[in-house]
């Protein structure tokens, strides 16, 4: 029996992925999250799922930051990204980043189940458009590298201090101690080949969808 994974934010939207993959493959299992923790919950559960469908921007998960610390944790789960933003850098990008396919949100019921099912027989599917862009640049590549060396937990801890937290308030969230933050700290500046937290931000930064506003906001900051 098939497994499929589907990860969105938007209620209605998972109700219309769940609707294609029944018609689609009727006896498949289909789990859902709706968050960037139930997301890692559920891929830990299923590590062996045929298919995630990963959502580009729901609570939790920033740019492709996801989907690079997915495909080195599970480098044998095929990942393809849905999202309303269908540039096609926007695109390319995912595929540089290990996506096996990129569907437009705005896709009719017709094009999600023969993309689905291409991707489901191995090959590859996404909008003509996103194969004539540029790809991502030397740069990315180099922090996504560095990224994907992280454990799950330093994964965690980048991600909420790309949010603005705290270490207390990161480890109120992770249910650890402070001195066990500052250890996973250390660990991400060491990874990442950061100086400081400020840097290591601006680092992931380059794998958000807008990378320039990420480097503007913290110019605002300082």
């Amino acid at each position: 029996m098939s497994t499929l994974l589907i990860a969105d934010d938007h209620p209605l939207f998972r109700e219309a992925l769940r609707g294609v993959v029944a018609r689609l493959l009727p006896q498949a299992r289909i789990d859902e999250a709706e968050n960037a923790d139930a997301l890692y919950a559920m891929v830990e559960a299923h590590p062996d799922a045929d298919l995630l469908l990963l959502d580009l921007n729901m609570p939790g998960v920033h740019g492709f930051s996801a989907l690079v610390h997915l495909r080195a944790m599970h480098p044998q789960l095929p990942v393809v990204m849905v999202s309303a933003r269908e540039e096609p850098a926007v695109m390319r990008r995912a595929l540089d980043h290990g996506a096996v396919g990129f569907i437009p949100k705005s896709s009719d019921a017709a094009t999600l189940a023969h993309a689905l099912q291409q991707v489901l027989d191995g090959e590859r599917w996404v909008p003509e458009a996103a194969l004539a862009a540029a790809p991502a640049s030397d740069e990315e590549h180099a922090v996504a590298a560095r990224v994907r060396e992280l454990t799950p937990q330093q994964f965690r801890v980048l991600q909420m201090l790309g949010a603005g937290l705290l270490n207390k308030q990161i480890g109120y969230e992770l249910g650890v101690s402070e001195a066990t933050v500052k250890a996973h700290m250390s660990a991400i500046l060491r990874k990442l080949g950061a100086s400081n937290r400020t840097q290591a931000v601006l680092m992931a930064g380059k794998l958000a969808v807008e990378p320039d506003a990420v480097q503007v906001q913290f110019d605002e900051i300082e």
